[in-house]
């Protein structure tokens, strides 16, 4: 039997935010992955900027909050269509122990975070060495 880290959504059990901005929240759609060594989030968040975005870890949760900004400025700009996402995207995960937080890393490329939690040397599997005669 091998220990696991838990990492849990915690936007079902949390009051919902008010917003005080005229601006679009979006929820950002994650994948995780589990590997022998680390979990993986995959958080979409199109448009934005990498120093648009916070990654915070604090007594258990993990947040993810990023902004999008109007591509054109809204003065003489006259939309035919407009179907572009712009407001903020924001996610929390509560996290199990089985993490190192200090190890925890953030990267931003073509539209993805990917946020990489180590798992805690403690929860690791690891061989032990048989020896005899």
């Amino acid at each position: 039997m091998t220990a696991t880290a838990q990492i849990e959504q915690t936007e079902k059990t949390t009051q919902p935010v008010e917003r005080v901005r005229p601006r679009r929240a979006y929820v950002a759609p994650v994948d995780i992955v589990e590997k022998s060594d680390e979990l993986v989030l995959f958080v979409d968040v199109p448009g934005a900027k990498a120093d648009s975005i916070d990654v915070d870890y604090e007594l258990g949760t993990l947040s993810i909050h990023a902004t999008v900004e109007p591509r054109q400025s809204g003065r003489g700009t006259r939309y035919l269509v407009r179907e572009y996402g712009v407001g903020d995207f924001d996610r929390s995960f509560q996290v199990g122990d089985g993490i190192d937080p200090e190890r925890i890393q953030a990267e931003y490329s073509d539209g993805v975070l990917t946020v990489r939690l180590p798992k805690a040397d403690a929860i690791k599997p690891r061989k032990i060495a048989v020896t005899g005669n």
